[in-house]
């Protein structure tokens, strides 16, 4: 039989768990408003003006609460079968309006994490997120199908910050920080090395290193979205033709020099943003593109 003290800690733990949540929200708002307040005024920005500019980034955006929402559910704050609190009190919680919370609802929908229906809440699923989404070049190629039939040799993991020709070419702003993860993909029937993967992801997401090393045949973009959420809405793409070099093709074991493929994948949220790039370099004889194009309806 509990104590009284450790029967208050139990009935406590999900508040200060939520409370954990809050906290973190606010400690990111501060530093965002800090640094937009020292980057373009100084330290001399009047007082009125400052806490008009705070008041504009301190609501959360819809993609952050679902991914709160997210990690409280696959910790169990919100068991299978639970319902989940009202878009008012939800409201309150996150200090934000209806229309973000029922933002942030629709992207656990699309999760497969919760249902909803009128009058009967939102109800929680599943603890993992489904994954359905299969990134393709036009009506191509799967890239979850080779993922499994390719299996991931991880080289390298580091945090690096990208800048000049390498942030043009990865589609982002030069000074960023991501954190690398180098790898071959091999063959899984003759463990011949088929291309050589620079994968470049939100830093704050470091912890997912672990369950790429643990699962080799599953796309790190879909380990990123069972851990934290984060669902890929698109997957934009560019393809050409490039010299292989020197690391690369001692890796991939061809002459330095010869024909290669390179493929940019940015991988976007449903609220725009670029959270993992991957550069991935293919022997010619060794990857294909291929795609069916189909004349459109007239009239559509």
């Amino acid at each position: 039989m509990m104590s009284p003290l450790e029967c208050m800690k139990s009935r406590s733990a999900p508040m200060l768990a939520e409370n954990r949540q809050l906290y973190m929200f606010e400690h990111n708002k501060f530093n965002m408003f800090e640094h937009m307040r020292q980057a373009f005024f100084g330290r001399t920005i009047p007082t009125q003006q400052f806490h008009a500019m705070k008041k504009l980034v301190t609501k959360p955006h819809f993609a952050d609460i679902a991914q709160a929402l997210t990690e409280s559910i696959a910790a169990g704050r919100y068991p299978v079968g639970s319902v989940l609190p009202g878009e008012i009190e939800l409201c309150s919680l996150y200090s934000t309006s209806r229309h973000t919370i029922r933002a942030a609802l629709h992207e656990l929908q699309q999760l497969g994490l919760v249902s909803r229906k009128k009058n009967a809440g939102t109800r929680v699923e599943s603890s993992t997120p489904k994954n359905d989404f299969r990134p393709s070049l036009g009506s191509l190629e799967d890239l979850v199908q080779f993922g499994t039939t390719n299996v991931r040799v991880m080289q390298s993991v580091e945090k690096t910050v990208v800048a000049n020709t390498l942030a043009k070419k990865l589609g982002c702003s030069s000074g960023t920080a991501w954190l690398r993860i180098s790898s071959i993909r091999a063959d899984s029937d003759n463990g011949k090395p088929v291309g050589w993967t620079d994968v470049y992801i939100d830093p704050q997401y470091a912890a997912v290193e672990e369950m790429v090393r643990e699962e080799p045949d599953t796309l790190i973009s879909s380990l990123i979205e069972r851990r934290y959420g984060r669902r890929v809405a698109e997957v934009r793409q560019v393809v050409r033709g490039i010299l292989v070099e020197d690391a690369a093709a001692e890796a991939l074991q061809v002459a330095c020099g010869s024909a290669g493929l390179e493929i940019i994948r940015q991988y976007i949220d449903a609220a725009g943003h670029i959270f993992e790039i991957s550069v991935s370099t293919h022997p010619s004889d060794r990857f294909v593109i291929a795609m069916r194009l189909e004349r459109s309806v007239a009239g559509n």
